[in-house]
C-alpha cells in the first residue's frame, strides 16, 4: 500500500500539468480567434477607404473586378492548400449548387449596393444597414427557420423599427441602401446557414460561379472605351487588382475566428466594423448627421445593446459576414 502513493502522486501531476496544458492551449486559441475577428471586423469597417478611392470609377466595373480577383485569390489559395479537389466535389450536389447560385445573386446585388453607396456618399447608410442585419436574422430565423424570439428580442425589432421608420418619416423616403444592405446580407446569411458550406470554400464559388459574368462585362466596357482597368494608369490598375485582397482576406480571417471563439463572442465583435464606418462617415467624410439621424441610431444602438445581451447568455448558430 505505502508503495502506491507515490504512483498515485505522479500519476496526479501528470492530471494537473495536463489540466494547465490544455487551459493554456485554450487561452492561446482564443487569443489568436480575438486577433483574427478584430483583424476582420477592423478590416471592414476601414474598406470604406478604399472603396472611396476607387469612386471614379463605376459601381459596375469595381464589382466585375471585385468578383474575378476574389476568384482567383481563393481558387489560388485552395490549390496551395490542397483543397481544391475536395472543394469541387463538395459543390456536385445539386440542392447545393441552386443555392450556391442565388447566394451569388444576393451578395452581388449587395456588393454593388455597397459599392454605389461609397461612391455616392451614402457612408452613413451603409452603417445603418449592418447594424439593422443582426435583427433582420432573427426575423428570418422566426419565420423560416421556426426560432423563437427570445424575450428582449422583440424590443430589439420594435426599438430598430422605429430608428428606421423615424428616419423613413423625417426624409420622406425609405432608407433604401440600408434595407437593401439589411435583406440582401440576410437572406444570404439564411441561405448560407442552411446549405453548409464552408465560409472561404463557398465564397469561391460565388466568385467563380459569376466571374464569366464580370469578364463579359469588363470585355463590353473595353470595346465601348469605358474601362478603367489598364487604360488610365498603374495606380488604379493596382487599385483595382487590389479588390480580391480587400475581400478574400478579412474572410479567410473571419472563418478563422469562427473556429476559435464562442459564437457569442463574434456576434458582440462584429459591430466593430458599422462602428467605425459610422465615425469615419461623420468625422472624416462630413455627412450630415443631424437630431433625426441621433434619434434613429440610438433607438437601433438601444436594440442592439438588448440583441447582444440576450444573445451572449443564450448563444446559437453562427453567422457570415461579407462586405
Amino acid at each position: 500500500t505505502s508503495g502506491s502513493r507515490p504512483l498515485t502522486s505522479q500519476s496526479g501531476k501528470k492530471r494537473e500539468r495536463r489540466g494547465r496544458l490544455a487551459i493554456s492551449s485554450d487561452r492561446r486559441r482564443e487569443r489568436v480567434g480575438v486577433a483574427y475577428a478584430l483583424s476582420a471586423f477592423i478590416w471592414w469597417g476601414g474598406c470604406v477607404f478604399y472603396f472611396k478611392a476607387v469612386a471614379h470609377v463605376s459601381a459596375g466595373e469595381v464589382l466585375a473586378h471585385r468578383i474575378i480577383w476574389t476568384a482567383v485569390l481563393l481558387v489560388g489559395l485552395l490549390a496551395v492548400r490542397g483543397r481544391l479537389r475536395a472543394a469541387a466535389m463538395s459543390m456536385k450536389n445539386t440542392k447545393k449548387i441552386v443555392a450556391i447560385f442565388t447566394t451569388t445573386v444576393l451578395i452581388s446585388i449587395n456588393w454593388f449596393v455597397f459599392i454605389w453607396a461609397i461612391a455616392n456618399d451614402q457612408v452613413l447608410q451603409t452603417s445603418l444597414g449592418y447594424y439593422i442585419n443582426p435583427l433582420f436574422n432573427v426575423l428570418l430565423g422566426f419565420v423560416f427557420l421556426r426560432e423563437r424570439f427570445r424575450g428582449l428580442q422583440v424590443v430589439a425589432i420594435i426599438l430598430a423599427s422605429g430608428g428606421v421608420a423615424i428616419m423613413w418619416i423625417d426624409s420622406g423616403q425609405i432608407p433604401a441602401v440600408a434595407l437593401a444592405l439589411a435583406v440582401t446580407f440576410g437572406l444570404y446569411g439564411l441561405i448560407r446557414k442552411t446549405t453548409h458550406v464552408e465560409g472561404v470554400v463557398g465564397l469561391a464559388a460565388e466568385t467563380v460561379f459569376i466571374a464569366p459574368v464580370a469578364l463579359i462585362y469588363l470585355t463590353y466596357l473595353g470595346r465601348t472605351g469605358d474601362l478603367v482597368f489598364t487604360q488610365t494608369g498603374l495606380f488604379d490598375d493596382v487599385l483595382l487588382f487590389s479588390a480580391g485582397i480587400i475581400t478574400a482576406l478579412p474572410m479567410i480571417w473571419f472563418v478563422n475566428a469562427a473556429q476559435r471563439l464562442r459564437y457569442a463572442t463574434v456576434g458582440l465583435m462584429q459591430y466593430i466594423g458599422p462602428t467605425l464606418t459610422f465615425l469615419f462617415a461623420v468625422f472624416v467624410f462630413h455627412e450630415p448627421f443631424g437630431n433625426t439621424e441621433l434619434v434613429s441610431f440610438a433607438l437601433i444602438w438601444s436594440a442592439l445593446v438588448l440583441y447582444g445581451f440576450t444573445s451572449f447568455k443564450q448563444p446559437s448558430g453562427g453567422d457570415l459576414q461579407s462586405q
